[in-house]
């Protein structure tokens, strides 16, 4: 028990309870804000801190990827009604198409791999940042555009994650780009 309490676990672990916390905030207020920006520094802080230390380990991987998985589904609730009103169907359209190749790329790892497999590599950590910087400037008359190029960086992430895992024989965590195979 003792190896999956690290310094990196406890912030991916106060990420999650900060995202449940977001679930009963009023979006676009100023505490939606402060408690929206905890969640990412700390997403990006685990990570560090875990490879600084020398912690990362494979429970701590798929804790980081629960606790995304959590974040983004309670943004989409309290953030997807906006996103409705903004967004034209056209972004509509490329959203689908990169969560159908995202669920490609985890449906083969599954099946390929026996279990559930998710690359941290630099293209999902940019599509992360990009994702995650929506609320933040939803509201502006730019927001559209900046939309559909997030989703032009989302599918290239989703589609280089399919790729590495069409071609990889096993599973390799720590992969980071395509160019790494």
């Amino acid at each position: 028990m003792k190896k999956y309490v690290t310094l990196p676990n406890i912030i991916t672990s106060l990420r999650i309870v900060g995202t449940i916390l977001l679930f009963f905030i009023h979006p676009f207020t100023v505490a939606f804000y402060m408690i929206y920006t905890f969640c990412g520094v700390t997403d990006v802080l685990d990570g560090f801190i875990a490879r600084r230390t020398n912690s990362i380990s494979e429970f701590g991987s798929k804790l980081d990827s629960i606790a995304d998985l959590l974040f983004y589904s309670i943004m989409i609730i309290k953030i997807f009604p906006k996103l409705l009103e903004v967004l034209p169907m056209q972004v509509w359209y490329m959203v689908a198409g990169v969560l159908i190749i995202r669920s490609a790329a985890y449906l083969l790892a599954a099946i390929k791999y026996r279990k559930f497999a998710s690359l941290h590599t630099y293209m999902n950590k940019v599509t992360g940042l990009a994702v995650f910087s929506i609320p933040y400037f939803i509201r502006e008359p730019y927001a559209v555009m900046v939309c559909k190029v997030i989703a032009i960086i989302a599918g290239t992430a989703a589609l280089e994650e399919l790729i590495m895992h069409i071609v990889r024989k096993e599973y390799k965590p720590g992969l980071k780009t395509i160019l790494h195979i």
